[in-house]
């Protein structure tokens, strides 16, 4: 263990969407190669809390970490970057967050009746939440979300500077991302754009060590000397980053340029070389698939991949596992209720995927397809929301009843999805198999155990009778209605350990249909998969090749 946490912060400039978190990610696993433990944070500018109760077409997926938080999709890319580091609530925090702290302590009177500004109260709480972030470890990444020169993110910027100061050159580290536009009608690369973002970091008061330069073209030396120095930055700290056929190919391609050995140098590091045999792996099942299956993804923000992030990233991995290129084909549900065309699209589809989700709006065409698959044999996954209409779906068709989720009818005369506190019998009791009072409406979050049913399809997939996966919901499965769903076919294959509240369920005479009430995207990773995909993923090519 390194005596003290080094702290690598990255920022971004000229334009947003660069690929920060990928940037930092790629690094930091690198560095995890060459045997140093290392954390990333993700400071978000943004006054909301969290990005919970945000639109997806605002920020995209919410990736939920084990201890429960709701948190910046950046972290998902942190988790499948890094083998041995979870992240937790204390890896990503927001200005609504760090204002909300410092008026909670102004409330209580800890600042002794003092005025509260920006400087030093907004900015020492920045600093504290950063050094907590890095306990632990030899390496903390810490990226700062939005541009440079974003009036939001000035308070983060200054408590970067100031932490830099306090810590010292031997103890941090700042690497910025900046964008090399291409003008066609000069066959030139530009680096004016790179060198006024650095001017405006200059500005603040902050000197960066490393550049990294996204281009779609090569940069030939010249170039790098150029922007080496205009920016005050060394030459073998500048690195180029092109376009890469996959976001797995950057660790190796930050390998080559030796920005390992300036983070070792720098903070005084002696460690052997970086293994990443691991990741060519990823890139030879990733580009040497012969096969190739189509996904149909039924959603309601299919405009919007990011929304589905780590399903898309966990499909991905699992085509990786299986040697076949996965094609994911967005449908939406919501047209898909009313337009043949799509049903078609569906139809061509090797296997049928229904993510996670809230609100009624295209649950129909998603209950529309997850029929479909169930009748015709067709792979079928289904998440979160998409295992709560595949229970809806299967007592509506095959037991015949009025049923509904009360998020969508209140009043619904089969109440098969609800809250707990909706789940009440004749005498007023409450119809659960625990005697945990605890109960109530909340949502369920984070990491969660539950137990599988001996021999069932899950218990098979997962190799134990024991699992642990993170949540994200309010509402459960009745288990009033675990009896009669059984006697027609539908198996329930896991309970969650706490409550015994329906986890997972299953087809027996079915290829592959299954559906969990937990998010198994979020525990995927490159380099291993997940079972629960690697399995899906495995039916609908054994469908294919006939087998």
């Amino acid at each position: 263990m390194i005596d003290m946490t080094k702290f690598i912060f990255v920022t971004g400039g000229v334009v947003s969407s660069l690929g920060k978190g990928i940037a930092a990610a790629s690094l930091a696993s690198v560095l995890e190669a060459r045997g140093l433990k290392v954390t990333m944070t993700k400071m978000d500018p943004y006054i909301n809390v969290d990005p919970g109760t945000m639109s997806p077409f605002e920020h995209g997926e919410v990736f939920v970490t084990e201890d429960g938080a709701e948190t910046d999709l950046d972290l998902g890319y942190y988790e499948r970057f890094l083998r041995h580091s979870k992240m937790s609530r204390a890896n990503n925090f927001t200005s609504g967050r760090i204002y909300q702290a410092v008026l909670a302590k102004e409330r209580r009177g800890d600042y002794l009746g003092k005025t509260v500004q920006v400087v030093p109260h907004i900015t020492d709480e920045i600093q504290s939440r950063i050094l907590a972030s890095g306990e632990g470890y030899d390496v903390a990444m810490i990226e700062i979300g939005g541009t440079v020169g974003d009036i939001e993110s000035l308070p983060f910027m200054e408590a970067v500077r100031q932490l830099m100061v306090k810590l010292g050159r031997e103890n941090t580290m700042l690497m910025h991302l900046t964008l090399l536009p291409y003008i066609s009608s000069a066959s030139e690369l530009k680096t004016k754009p790179t060198q006024h973002s650095v001017k405006e970091l200059l500005s603040i008061g902050i000197q960066p060590d490393i550049l990294v330069c996204r281009t779609e073209h090569d940069v030939d030396d010249d170039t790098k000397r150029k922007i080496a120095m205009f920016t005050n930055v060394s030459e073998r700290a500048v690195a180029v980053c092109k376009d890469a056929r996959s976001i797995y190919e950057i660790p190796r391609t930050f390998y080559e340029q030796n920005l390992d050995d300036l983070v070792c140098e720098r903070f005084g590091f002696n460690q052997p070389e970086a293994d990443l045999s691991d990741w060519d792996k990823v890139i030879d099942g990733l580009f040497g698939a012969t096969g190739e299956i189509v996904v149909a993804m039924v959603g309601k923000y299919v405009e919007l991949p990011d929304a589905y992030k780590s399903v898309n990233e966990a499909l991905l991995h699992a085509g990786i596992h299986n040697k076949t290129r996965v094609k994911i084909h967005y449908i939406d549900a919501e047209k898909l209720e009313t337009q043949d065309a799509l049903m078609d699209e569906l139809k061509a589809c090797h296997a049928i995927l229904v993510p996670g989700g809230f609100g009624e709006r295209g649950t129909q065409g998603k209950m529309k397809a997850i029929r479909y698959a169930r009748e015709n044999s067709v792979p079928f996954l289904g998440i979160c929301l998409g295992m709560q209409l595949a229970v809806i779906e299967f007592a509506r068709n095959v037991l015949g009843l009025e049923a509904n989720s009360t998020e969508f009818d209140r009043k619904t005369a089969n109440p098969i999805i609800g809250l707990i506190t909706e789940w009440f019998d004749e005498k007023g009791e409450l119809q659960i198999r625990s005697d945990d009072s605890d109960l109530g409406g909340t949502m369920r979050l984070g990491k969660q155990e539950a137990h599988l049913v001996a021999d069932s399809r899950l218990a098979k997939i997962y190799g134990a009778g024991t699992i642990f996966e993170r949540h994200r919901h309010r509402y459960e499965m009745n288990n009033r209605y675990i009896e009669p769903l059984e006697a027609q076919g539908l198996k329930i294959s896991g309970y969650s350990a706490k409550q015994n509240l329906v986890e997972t369920v299953e087809l027996d005479n079915h290829p592959f249909f299954v559906a969990v009430q937990y998010h198994p995207e979020f525990t995927s990773s490159p380099r291993g998969g997940h079972p629960l995909f690697n399995a899906f993923i495995h039916s609908a090519v054994a469908l294919q090749n006939g087998k």
